[in-house]
């Protein structure tokens, strides 16, 4: 054990464990029993301590330094060495009274008495039984009073309760001498050879880190099992208190230990560069303020810059706020600030430039060329925003290069597609590690100017997510007005993006947010024609795929037929995606014969595509002319592009229910009740017997079941084929239709009108019954497309009915 340091009675705390304290378990069981055998006196000497509360069975050293507690200790060594010991109610108080001092206390016994070089005499006390204050005899030459004792209750022998209780006390105690570096490792034993249950309680007690107000409570307990829970229970916050506080130390200590070692390393890396001639931060500003001269920014920007190079100089090269500030002043050099190319007004050889990279996509070039030739006369106009929208593979995106290349601008690319995260376009702020600035200020830097082209690739495809809405913070970037300022977190101030040209592109308008849809110039590029396939065959993807095979025109030549055999048997698409893969799949075909040296045919027939690309999987969208009743063409819109279906529909003997199949929307199916509901209404108009209805069970199906199905436009399509099936009438050959129907039997106008008459031509269908509303969008379409086309516009049904079939019955005609 270590050397005793005693304390004195007017300042006592024992409320720490001390490697200089000496605190003795020295009672044992017999001890104990002897104890509670003992009689208390009826009157003792009452000596208050200051802060400190003593519990029955421990030892303490204290030195008194008050006259009163000197002459009452030197009495009572004289006579039977007990007194009583109480605690002051505050501390504070010099020369405490009766109101003083707290009720309850503990009797002592006096077990040694030194006298100390400086006049003050200490003594070792064991504390006894509890005691309670009945009355204050005397309060001089020192208190005096008469005392009665108080009982403790114990909890009976083997209690599982109590027991669990002073195991955990056990527990706590060994754990608290090990996490505290103040409490000496020999404790332990102490804790460990303690054998009685209440001298423990009382011994950890009297020595845990609580008030003197907590100690006198837990004092005053009578039931022995009460109080062990009360001691658990300060114990546990003690122990809570000591794991935090060692992780702070031990975090704080990590840290300085890692600063230190950064801070030796750095100095050693400067060293080193310096010694091989490297640049030091010093030369890398200067470096940066040569750099800055050089801008052509404005006075705000310069003041900005100026403010933060001021702060980078005044930072310490070693913090890691150093970094990114100097990442921060390198952005701003590294932005073109007012720097554009300059832009090529020559508009026929940009009109030569559009028509030589892309066939067709008429509108998009004229609003390109109109856009320069009103630049051309006024030199600081603002840029247009343009989205162009339509079916995949039709050249939306790469006709961004193309205009570039007519402006004589820089061209820039970000694709769009499931981009969830709204930093992605505005930045993160520069006080997070590792933070970036925005993709569109990151593509502005590629660029090197502050006027290309920006081509923003499946604008439709953004997606929001708990990390924000990019197609929210995409309405400044497109909206004229306020894009002369946008505002990045990285660069923390605006920056001028009313130059750009920006180009979407998007397969739907549907999945556009209608602000975000607002702000930009909405043009329709639509699919192909098989003459305008073939001519872009011929002109691009051919040579392109013999070029990147190392060939060229003089080994394979594919003629017009062949590729048309290509586009109608192999690929159902409105734009040349798929027909691209298809040729390249037959200069493969010449480049393997070739490389082994072996014979083919150097001009392509029927036969070699056969041979190479199959069978023809893809004319089912020919036109079929059942004869049978019931089968009708429509015209459906896709985001691929347009498309023929079959509506089929059958009689079955039954109770008039009506069942519709073929992976339907709801909107679709609604259609065909609205049909037969139609129908019904007018059987008499149509010569169809009323009683059918109660009768026969109507099937109605469209085809290919995987592929999923909505939309009005079929509802005057689904009406001919159920009149078609009651009357048993023939449907006019090569005919189809589109258009959405009501109860009253009107023809509503329906969209995506140019895409269904691409696939009605490639179907080899000779008219198309559209509603009137509907003959606008015709007009609009070039005469080219409409050629070999009949166009048929109603306004109801009837008129519908009376084009679309024909008197004659079908083959093998049911008699209903």
């Amino acid at each position: 054990m270590s050397k005793p340091k005693f304390v004195n009675i007017d300042s006592l705390s024992l409320q720490n464990f001390d490697e200089n304290s000496e605190l003795i378990p020295l009672m044992t069981t017999e001890d104990e029993k002897e104890i509670n055998n003992e009689a208390l006196p009826e009157t003792l000497p009452i000596l208050p301590l200051r802060n400190t509360v003593l519990f029955p069975g421990v030892v303490i050293p204290i030195t008194a330094g008050r006259d009163k507690s000197i002459k009452l200790i030197e009495d009572a060594n004289r006579g039977l060495k007990v007194i009583g010991v109480v605690a002051q109610k505050d501390e504070i108080t010099e020369d405490p009274t009766v109101r003083d001092i707290h009720k309850t206390g503990t009797v002592a016994r006096i077990l040694k008495v030194l006298k100390m070089p400086d006049g003050n005499t200490t003594i070792i006390i064991q504390g006894k039984k509890r005691f309670q204050i009945t009355e204050m005899i005397t309060e001089e030459p020192y208190m005096n009073a008469t005392i009665k004792g108080l009982s403790e209750t114990r909890p009976v022998i083997n209690d599982v309760e109590f027991d669990a209780i002073i195991d955990s006390i056990k527990d706590l105690s060994l754990q608290i001498i090990k996490q505290s570096p103040n409490i000496p490792t020999e404790a332990s034993f102490a804790i460990k050879n303690i054998e009685s249950n209440s001298f423990l309680v009382n011994f950890v007690s009297s020595n845990m880190n609580l008030s003197v107000g907590d100690k006198q409570v837990l004092l005053e307990i009578n039931d022995l099992e009460e109080r062990a829970l009360a001691t658990l229970k300060h114990m546990t916050l003690e122990v809570q208190k000591l794991e935090l506080r060692n992780d702070i130390q031990s975090k704080v200590q990590s840290d300085i230990n890692q600063q230190q070692r950064e801070y030796f390393l750095h100095q050693q890396m400067k060293t080193i560069q310096e010694e091989l001639g490297g640049s030091t931060s010093e030369e890398d500003i200067e470096e940066m303020k040569a750099r800055a001269l050089e801008k052509k920014w404005d006075e705000k920007i310069a003041k900005h810059f100026d403010k933060e190079m001021s702060k980078l100089q005044r930072m310490n090269p070693q913090v890691a706020e150093y970094s990114i500030q100097r990442n921060y002043l390198e952005l701003f050099l590294e932005l073109p600030w007012n720097q554009f190319s300059d832009d090529k007004f020559d508009l026929k050889r940009a009109k030569i430039i559009l028509d030589r990279d892309h066939y067709g996509l008429d509108d998009v070039k004229r609003r390109i060329i109109e856009y320069l030739a009103v630049l051309k006369l006024r030199k600081d106009m603002k840029s247009p925003i343009l989205c162009l929208y339509g079916p995949p593979g039709v050249g939306k995106t790469s006709l961004g290069k193309s205009v570039a290349e007519a402006l004589g601008r820089e061209y820039v690319r970000m694709s769009l597609g499931g981009l969830r995260d709204e930093a992605e376009i505005r930045g993160h702020r520069k006080t997070y590690i590792g933070a970036l600035p925005g993709r569109i200020i990151q593509n502005i830097k590629k660029a090197g100017t502050s006027n290309p082209v920006f081509v923003l690739d499946e604008i439709d495809k953004l997606s929001a997510s708990h990390q924000g809405d990019p197609s929210s913070a995409m309405l400044e970037v497109l909206d004229p007005e306020q894009n002369n300022e946008f505002y990045d977190n990285f660069l923390e101030m605006g920056y001028d993006l009313s130059k750009v040209l920006f180009i979407a592109t998007a397969n739907t308008l549907s999945t556009i947010q209608p602000a975000l849809l607002d702000r930009m110039e909405i043009i329709n590029v639509t699919g192909y024609t098989i003459e305008e396939k073939v001519e872009i065959a011929k002109r691009h993807l051919l040579p392109k795929q013999l070029k990147e095979h190392g060939m060229t025109n003089k080994n394979l030549k594919i003629g017009k037929r062949q590729l048309e055999k290509i586009i109608e048997g192999y690929t159902r698409e409105s734009g040349v995606r798929g027909l691209e893969k298809q040729i390249a799949k037959m200069v493969r075909f010449a480049a393997k014969n070739i490389a082994m040296e072996e014979p083919y045919n150097l001009k392509v027939n029927n036969e070699d595509v056969r041979e190479v690309l199959g069978v023809p999987r893809l004319e089912r969208d020919k036109y079929e002319n059942f004869n049978v009743a019931g089968v009708v063409t429509g015209l459906a819109w896709t985001r691929v592009g347009g498309d023929i279906l079959f509506i089929e529909s059958i009689l079955s003997r039954g109770k008039g229910t009506l069942t519709i199949t073929g992976n339907l929307g709801k909107v679709m199916k609604e259609s065909a009740t609205i049909a037969m509901e139609y129908i019904k209404a007018n059987a008499a108009k149509f010569g169809i017997k009323p009683e059918i209805f109660g009768k026969y069970n109507v099937h109605i199906h469209v085809p290919e079941g995987a592929t999923p199905k909505d939309g009005p436009s079929a509802g005057i399509t689904m009406l001919t084929s159920l009149v078609s099936l009651f009357t048993q009438r023939k449907v006019k050959k090569s005919l189809a239709m589109t258009g959405e129907i009501t109860l009253r039997g009107k023809v509503l106008p329906v969209g995506g009108i140019k895409e269904k008459i691409l696939a009605a031509k490639r179907a080899r269908i000779k008219e198309i019954i559209l509603c009137e509303e509907n003959r606008p969008d015709i007009e609009e379409i070039k005469a080219d497309y409409l050629k070999g086309l009949t166009f048929h516009y109603v306004k109801d049904m009837s008129e519908v009915i009376e084009l679309a079939l024909t008197d004659q019955r079908v083959r093998n005609a049911k008699t209903l």
